[in-house]
Formats: C-alpha cells, sequence, structure tokens
C-alpha cells in the first residue's frame, strides 16, 4: 500500500526577477513502513518536495497524496490538522525546535500532548524516548546544557512522541560532526521502524543510505537515480522520456565536465567527456587576487583557555598558522572549533594565554582596535553569513567592503571572479544556489585582501559536489593570495584538501 504519492509534480516560484522551477515533473511512490532517504545537490528540489508532503507549501501542478488526502485540495484546518496528527518533523536546526526554558523531558511530554495524551501517559512516553535515544539519565537538562548530538536526539524523540504515521526529516544532521551524524542516523532508523512509521530523510549526506531501505537521487526538480536494499544498493540513474538521464554532478565535476559535453559508444558503454578544451572542474585555476602576500606565521594562538563560568572549552591551546596553507580545525561538536576561530578573530577574548595576528597581540587590545586590526587583516565566514537576499552578488560584496571603509568596485569584481561567479555578478542572492551563496560569502570576505581567512563550517549545508568544490577553492585561495586560511570543520572533504589539520578534543 503507498502512503505517499507523487506523480508530474511541479513547482514554479514567481520572483521578480522571473519563474524558477523548483520541481519539474517529479513522480515518486512510497510504501507505507518504508524508510525513503533523498539525496541531491543544493537547489534541486528536496526541500520543496518536503514541504509539499508537509502541506506547508501547494503544488504548481501535478498530484500528491499521503495516506489517501489529496493534499492541494485539503482546507488550511484540515491542512493544519493533518500536520498536527498524521506529522512528525525534524530539521538541521535542532536549537530552533526546542524551547530553552524546557527540559529535555518536558519538551518531549509537550510534543505527546497532541494527542490528547493524560500527564501520567505524557511523562512515560517521554522516558521512553529518551531511554531509546540514549539520554535516559538526562531527561532534567535544558537544552543549553546538551551537546549538539544530545539537542538533536532529544528534538528528533519529541517529532516522534505523538505517534505519527509519517515522519520528515530535513538535513537532521547538517550541524553535527561525523560521529554524532553517524548515531543520529543509527537511532532516526531504529525508532521509525520501532515506531511503525513511514519516514522521508532529505540530505546531501550519503550517510543517510545506510538507515534507508531506498534511496532517490532528485536532480533539477525531477527524480534521477535511485537504489534499494533489495536490489543490492546499486544506484540506478533513471532514464527518462526521450533518453533524458542526469549524470550525478560530482562525476561531472571530477572529469572537469562543465556546460558543453561529448558521448561516444565504446562497446555497449556510453563515455562523457569535456567538450574541446572546456575544463570547469576541480582542476580550473582561479584568477588571482591582489599581490601575493609572502610566506610566514600570519596568526598564532599561545597558551590559549577559554572558559565560560565553570566549563573549560579550550585548555593551554598552541597553534601557528603560516600564510599560504590551509588548516582544518576538527572536533567533536562542543570541542571549542566555533569558540578558537571567534578567539582567533578577536570576537573574544580568552581567559587566558595570547592571540597575535601579523604584528598585533589581540588580547593587550581593547573592542575597537581589534575591531580595527580585524577589518585590515581578517576575513571570516560564519555558519550563518547573513546575506542579504534581495542585493545581487556584487552589492553584496560591495557592503562587506564599505563596512571596513573600502570603496573599491574593481576588488569586488577580481573576488567574485576567483570563487567562480564572474557570470552571476547581478544575479540576487534569494536566487542562488546554496553553493553559489558560500561563494559570495567567501568572496565578501576575501575582498577586503585578508592575511587570515576563517572560516566556520562552510560546507556543512552543502551537497558532495559543492563541498569538493569549496573545499578546492579554500586550498587555492590560500595558495593563490598567500592568506592562511583556516576553517573549523568536520568534512572529511575539506580535511582531505587541508595542509594541516588540528584536532580539538
Amino acid at each position: 500500500m503507498s502512503a505517499v504519492e507523487l506523480r508530474d509534480l511541479f513547482r514554479v516560484h514567481s520572483t521578480p526577477e522571473g519563474d524558477a522551477a523548483a520541481l519539474q515533473g517529479l513522480t515518486l511512490n512510497i510504501r507505507e513502513h518504508e524508510v525513503v532517504g533523498v539525496l541531491g545537490p543544493s537547489g534541486s528540489g528536496k526541500s520543496t518536495l518536503l514541504r509539499i508532503v508537509a502541506a506547508l507549501d501547494r503544488p504548481s501542478a501535478g498530484t500528491a497524496r499521503v495516506f489517501g488526502l489529496d493534499l492541494p485540495k485539503l482546507s488550511e484546518r484540515r491542512r493544519a490538522e493533518y500536520r498536527r496528527t498524521q506529522l512528525g518533523y525534524a530539521d538541521q536546526h535542532y536549537s530552533r525546535a526546542l524551547a530553552p526554558e524546557l527540559r529535555a523531558r518536558e519538551q518531549i511530554a509537550l510534543a505527546a500532548s497532541l494527542r490528547g495524551a493524560s500527564r501520567g501517559e505524557r511523562v512515560r512516553r517521554a522516558d521512553e524516548l529518551l531511554e531509546k535515544v540514549g539520554l535516559g539519565g538526562r531527561g532534567a537538562a535544558f537544552p543549553a546544557e546538551l551537546s549538539g548530538g544530545e539537542q538533536q536526539r532529544v528534538a528528533v524523540a519529541a517529532a516522534l512522541a505523538h505517534r505519527p504515521r509519517l515522519f520528515l526529516a530535513d538535513e537532521p544532521t547538517g550541524e553535527l560532526d561525523a560521529a554524532n551524524a553517524d548515531l543520529v542516523y543509527r537511532l532516526l532508523g531504529e525508532l521509525v521502524r520501532d515506531e511503525g512509521c513511514t519516514a522521508l530523510i532529505v540530505s546531501h549526506d550519503p550517510g543517510s543510505e545506510r538507515v534507508a531501505d531506498r534511496v532517490v537521487h532528485i536532480r533539477d526538480g525531477r527524480l534521477a537515480a535511485e537504489a534499494s536494499r533489495e536490489g543490492g544498493g546499486d544506484e540506478e540513474i533513471v532514464v527518462g522520456r526521450g533518453g533524458w538521464l542526469r549524470v550525478p554532478e560530482e562525476y561531472l565535476l571530477r572529469a572537469g565536465i562543465g556546460s558543453h559535453a561529448v558521448a561516444r559508444l565504446e562497446g555497449e558503454t556510453v563515455v562523457l567527456a569535456a567538450a574541446g578544451t572546456e575544463n570547469r572542474g576541480v582542476a580550473a585555476e582561479p584568477a588571482s587576487l591582489g599581490p601575493v602576500r609572502p610566506a610566514g606565521v600570519v596568526a598564532e594562538a599561545i597558551g590559549v583557555t577559554k572558559r565560560y563560568g565553570e566549563t573549560e572549552v579550550l585548555t593551554d591551546l598552541t597553534a601557528a598558522f603560516e600564510g599560504g596553507r590551509l588548516y582544518a580545525v576538527t572536533g567533536p561538536s562542543g570541542s571549542g572549533k566555533t569558540t578558537f576561530l571567534h578567539l582567533l578573530a578577536g570576537l573574544e577574548t580568552p581567559s587566558a594565554g595570547e592571540i597575535r595576528v601579523g604584528s598585533e597581540t589581540l588580547t593587550s587590545l581593547d573592542r575597537e582596535s581589534r575591531a580595527r586590526v580585524r577589518a585590515r587583516e581578517i576575513g571570516f565566514v560564519s555558519q550563518q553569513p547573513a546575506l542579504i537576499g534581495f542585493l545581487n552578488a556584487r552589492e553584496n560584496v560591495e557592503l562587506g567592503l564599505a563596512v571596513r571603509g573600502v570603496t573599491n568596485n574593481e576588488r569586488t569584481t577580481e573576488a567574485l571572479v576567483l570563487v567562480g561567479l564572474a557570470e552571476r555578478v547581478t544575479q540576487r542572492v534569494s536566487r542562488l544556489s546554496m553553493g553559489e551563496r558560500a561563494r559570495v560569502a567567501i568572496a565578501r570576505a576575501m575582498a577586503g585582501f585578508p592575511s587570515l581567512l576563517l572560516a566556520d563550517e562552510p560546507t556543512s549545508r552543502l551537497d558532495e559536489a559543492n563541498s569538493l568544490s569549496i573545499a578546492v577553492l579554500l586550498a587555492r585561495l590560500a595558495r593563490e593570495t598567500g592568506a592562511a586560511v583556516v576553517c573549523a570543520t568536520h568534512d572529511p572533504v575539506v580535511i582531505a584538501q587541508a595542509d594541516e589539520v588540528l584536532p580539538l578534543h
């Protein structure tokens, strides 16, 4: 029996710059109690698909039925009732799903009340789920007292507390390190099967494949490939009418295939290659930005300790960062990666020890003096880079320069060319893919020609192809500009490109 039936699904978004199709004739059936993973690059339509199945959005055309309900035809009241009674939902921003003033047990018990359970039933249900996610002894903890992985486990338990028939997860491990991501996926698989749910897990992380009965790949708003346990797990490319098919983007990237390719038949094998001399894959060299800085130590942490109240996040940490090199700062969630980047940027000060950038000792400077050093020497790419959606790529970079007191249009253009956005400079940021937005954020940080570039989880929300592209770009930025590039990351793709790894524990 089908739980979810999607047929010829289209979703077109209208904007002042024209219409954009997020889904283009997608067809997908999910059996009751089946766990399906949906993979695809940023901008492929994964989140739009999830919003339609959650009755948060309506398709422009096509059919969307869940448990026999024709979702587009439901009234707003019926749609709200469907979400309240039939759905469980978890996304990557677990902190948003948890009320900071409620303890873990109360978070789950509150969700259980959606089905009108008595107080005793709600508490028993909460304790049962806490045990299942390995947090039986943490029911009295507030979210701030839990690690990122523990918070996400509480959020998942809360999403299942009211015994939904359909569980939806949108990038549930996007903000977690590899170890916590593996744990969350394992628990997800066990929980949804124990609860008898049908599950749809949207992700760009191939780790989700391990818990799915079937994995489907979406590209350009259509079903591109799928693999099932019953079929042995081998991925099959879906061939559409007329021979339409979609080659995995990471294959094209590694093969250096850009906008054109040639195909030839060798026996029973079809071979694709870049057309002519075109090569816009990972081997493409970016333009340079300004004069190359001389090599040498750009930044240092000397005996750095950082405490928050009674909690010691970093202890007696010493490290040096040389220009022209890419550094990966690694460690599990809560190990202090982001805190360390904030210290290097002068956004926070250590409890003990020194931070030096160039000839300046940041720990001896006041807030305003640190800000001047930051404007002159440091570029920072945060996890949420706060780009302005209604401005185009060039305007976002120019705004970043203006904050630094620089008005140089040539530098703006150079930075955008450097990150591979020469053809997208006038495109509104809200219309760019996630990978392109990540490049705009990097261009904005690099346009000031910093000697130290700090990037906090720069690939956390990207698919494998875009992660590889950004990792290669960061490594080349270090070589091309002579800057020291320091990334807080748990992404093995970035770690593989790094010249040096600094593990935190």
